[in-house]
């Protein structure tokens, strides 16, 4: 028997309740995991309180990640006691997910965890790490260095955006973080971002073409902010999009891309090809500064993840959340 925490869909609703399977309960794979850390992302928190059409399949046990260690495996990929990370893929939305003792998945969706990062910070960095890694990597091959010019990080108080400036600031850009939580200034500093600045400054009525200021940019909020960020961007200037935490809508024009030459890229995190997935946890690994990132790391065991997702919903969190897994 393992202990998982386990969403239902009933008449009434949904529920989420702290429950315990056995492996036979388990779905389909040839890894079995056991997970000892999971970790909190705006993905898990939806689908845990059940505020968005996250879970597809049900019932489910949530968690877009884990890390931990394998079990028993019938690829020749990996072998028992190996450890392994788990994230995206489909995970807690159409197969059971890493708020669980005992995870079962594909072995293509595993990577090795890299030599020189523990499984606890794997973990705090998770899939908002892993997406901030990925605009990084963005960036970089579209040709933004640090003398390009300033690089712009919206929803800097996030997961992906608290990841991303301290990132980019210890790979010597300049960062300019973008929040609605000016009260926060100090820890986005901390993090190396050399400027802060309102998010109401990208919610204003737009023009067609705003002021250049950016080389390079990380949204991770979409809607109103992405098109303004894209208005405002340098020419040949790249931004890269990977959340939608202020709405799926993009209302802009085209004057940007076809007068600036504004690149858009957009960052899928989830069904990421297992090379590129490899290069960019291989790169966390070489590049993290675990001191700083633990600065930005709150730990709850996993009882407490329901009111932790509703924290994080409500705008109660920064930084990044790490869930323990009991053993």
């Amino acid at each position: 028997m393992f202990e998982a925490l386990y969403v239902e869909k009933t008449p009434a609703g949904q529920t989420t309740t702290l429950r315990q399977l056995s492996e036979q309960d388990l779905p389909q794979g040839d890894v079995t995991i056991r997970a000892r850390w999971s970790d909190l992302n705006y993905k898990d928190a939806l689908a845990v309180t059940g505020r968005g059409p996250v879970v597809r399949t049900w019932p489910m046990v949530p968690g877009i990640d884990c890390a931990g260690v394998v079990e028993s495996s019938s690829s020749p990929a990996f072998t028992p006691g190996q450890e392994v990370v788990l994230n995206g893929c489909g995970a807690g939305e159409l197969h059971w997910g890493g708020f669980a003792q005992r995870v079962r998945v594909p072995a293509q969706w595993l990577v090795p965890l890299p030599a020189g990062l523990s499984a606890y910070h794997a973990m705090a960095l998770g899939t908002a790490g892993f997406t901030a890694m990925l605009c990084v990597l963005a960036l970089e091959r579209e040709g933004v260095k640090p003398a390009s010019g300033p690089v712009l990080v919206t929803g800097a108080t996030g997961g992906v955006g608290s990841i991303a400036v301290m990132l980019l600031a210890g790979l010597g850009y300049q960062v300019v973080a973008v929040t609605g939580r000016l009260a926060e200034q100090p820890y986005l500093h901390a993090l190396g971002a050399q400027d802060v600045l309102p998010r109401a400054h990208f919610e204003a009525p737009l023009r067609p073409l705003e002021k250049a200021r950016w080389a390079g940019a990380v949204d991770v909020v979409g809607g109103h902010v992405l098109a303004a960020v894209c208005a405002s961007m340098r020419p040949s200037g790249v931004v890269t999009a990977c959340g939608l935490a202020g709405g799926m809508d993009f209302p802009a024009t085209v004057a940007p891309f076809i007068l600036r030459g504004v690149t858009l890229v957009g960052i899928d995190s989830v069904t990421c090809p297992p090379a590129l997935r490899l290069a960019a946890w291989q790169r966390l690994a070489e590049v993290i500064d675990p001191a700083k990132l633990d600065t930005l790391t709150r730990c709850v065991p996993l009882a407490d993840v329901p009111q932790a997702a509703l924290d994080l919903l409500e705008g109660r969190s920064k930084g990044r959340i790490v869930v323990d897994i009991p053993q």
